[in-house]
């Protein structure tokens, strides 16, 4: 008996070794066929992809996103400086192959470099939110998925819509779901400042509307 279960014993250090299979490899990227964005826009993907995977367009009063690898789409025009509050409304217009994010970032830094740092706040189907912070490589959870009755769930048919707020205000952030706050955290004012924007994960196709930057205290809005 003991020198089978020797060998059991042996191997199992070696297959903890083993990597998990990534998300990826069962749900790809499913590539899309993008083309220029609208004026004034630029995007980053994740891991790399090439940003034409992603498709993006001004639609009615809004904008439609169809991804494609997981993407940031902002303008440099959409920075904030001091104090502000930040907006949209999305709609996840059918249901992926897994429940996926959409929502805002903030303090968006270096955005077109190894160096790119942002915080975002999402979203997803199955009624939760997530804040995580993106500095260079390295991403830091600040909330997990946390199910939250503001959020509005995905419907039979996948679809879903959810206004994101994020407001800057005395050295706090403060995020809200569908005029719901969700999370509050200490940030300094400096801290949060730079580019906000969108942020929509991979395989999904959502409809924003209302994205605006407002500064508080008498600075420049959009």
């Amino acid at each position: 008996m003991r020198s089978l279960l020797l060998p059991l014993f042996l191997a199992a250090p070696l297959a903890a070794q083993q990597p998990a299979a990534h998300a990826h490899d069962a749900d790809p990227d499913h590539m899309q066929q993008g083309g220029t964005l609208p004026a004034g826009w630029a995007g980053r993907t994740d891991r790399g992809q090439p940003l034409s995977g992603a498709r993006f367009a001004a639609m009615g009063t809004g904008f439609h996103v169809t991804t494609g690898p997981a993407v940031i789409l902002y303008r440099a025009a959409d920075r904030a400086n001091g104090e502000f509050h930040t907006l949209a409304t999305f709609t996840q217009m059918k249901a992926p192959m897994h429940p996926e994010a959409y929502g805002l970032f903030v303090g968006g830094r270096a955005l077109d470099g190894e160096g790119q740092q942002y915080l975002y706040f999402l979203v997803r189907g199955n009624g939760q939110f997530l804040i995580k912070k993106r500095e260079g490589a390295n991403v830091t959870t600040i909330v997990d998925w946390t199910a939250n009755p503001a959020v509005v769930a995905a419907d039979s048919a996948g679809k879903a819509a959810n206004k994101l707020e994020i407001l800057s205000k005395g050295g706090q952030l403060t995020f809200s779901v569908n005029g719901t706050q969700v999370h509050q955290m200490a940030m300094p004012t400096a801290d949060a400042t730079g580019i906000v924007g969108l942020r929509v994960n991979h395989n999904l196709d959502v409809h924003v509307e209302g994205f605006a930057l407002h500064q508080i205290g008498g600075g420049a809005g959009h």
